[in-house]
């Protein structure tokens, strides 16, 4: 599975992801202060779903029906990064056969997945 991390997403939760496998790339090392519009587009291009914790892409991709191929939501508040990490692992592990296309909201205690009609 092929990742694009929005430039908020945590440094250990890159670096579990590349440890465990998948393929992970960083706006932060690439594209930095991209616009969101900006980073969907290259998540599109290089057919990666992205992972953020930017709530902004929301809006994107329901309002505004920008094309994706897949958003994971990391919303865990002030959980500690390598508990974030942690948990971000365990879910693309578990559930990412789900992900493609699909609209994914990681919280603490639940992980929502919504496929687009």
């Amino acid at each position: 599975m092929n990742f694009l991390a929005d430039e908020g997403v945590d440094k250990p939760i890159v670096d579990l992801l590349r440890s465990s496998g998948f393929d992970v790339h960083y706006i932060l090392e690439t594209h930095p202060g991209s616009f969101d519009e900006e980073v969907l587009r290259i998540a599109n291009e290089e057919n990666r779903i992205l992972l953020t914790q930017d709530k902004d892409f929301g809006e994107l991709v329901y309002r505004l029906m920008q094309v994706h191929q897949g958003v994971v939501l990391i919303r865990l508040g002030t959980t500690p990064a390598p508990e974030k990490a942690r948990i971000v692992n365990y879910v693309l592990l578990e559930f990412g056969n789900k992900l493609a296309r699909a609209f994914t909201v990681i919280q603490a205690t639940a992980v929502r997945i919504r496929h687009q009609e």
